[in-house]
């Protein structure tokens, strides 16, 4: 990653980002989000101010876009018959450099496919799938 062209001035971008899915580096991809997010909610005692907070579930939520002959290459590496939500359970690597030139990786954790799409239309000059994941938990450092 240390050979990324500096994209205005900025290595942060699109250019500076390696997705490592199912142990192999995916170049096929043109995007990638995932966002965590915790219940927390003020507790009210004496006073109009709370007095404490709770907090309650954790979730997480994660989707990317590939280029359908990175679909193909995943489905074909299944066992016949299987389907690409029979897939155990992976890790999404992102990784990318920052200001510093740091590398930093982001883990989105036990990945499941829940989805398998396909849409076409005339005119078109490239096959997208968009995928949604269910994920465990997202390790941000």
């Amino acid at each position: 990653m240390s050979h990324l062209p500096l994209i205005n001035g900025q290595r942060h971008s699109w250019s500076s980002i390696e997705v490592n899915l199912l142990d192999r580096i995916v170049t096929g991809i043109t995007s990638i989000s995932y966002d965590d997010t915790e219940m927390k909610e003020n507790h009210y005692g004496a006073g109009n101010m709370p007095v404490h907070r709770g907090r309650g579930k954790y979730e997480a939520n994660a989707s990317m876009t590939l280029y359908n002959y990175e679909v193909e290459a995943i489905q074909a590496a299944l066992p016949r018959g299987q389907r690409l939500m029979d897939s155990p359970p992976f890790d999404v690597k992102v990784s990318f450099l920052d200001e510093s030139n740091a590398i930093i990786t982001h883990v989105i954790r036990n990945c499941e496919f829940k989805s398998n799409n396909r849409n076409m239309s005339q005119g078109d000059t490239k096959i997208e799938v968009s995928l949604d994941l269910i994920v465990s938990h997202i390790e941000w450092n």
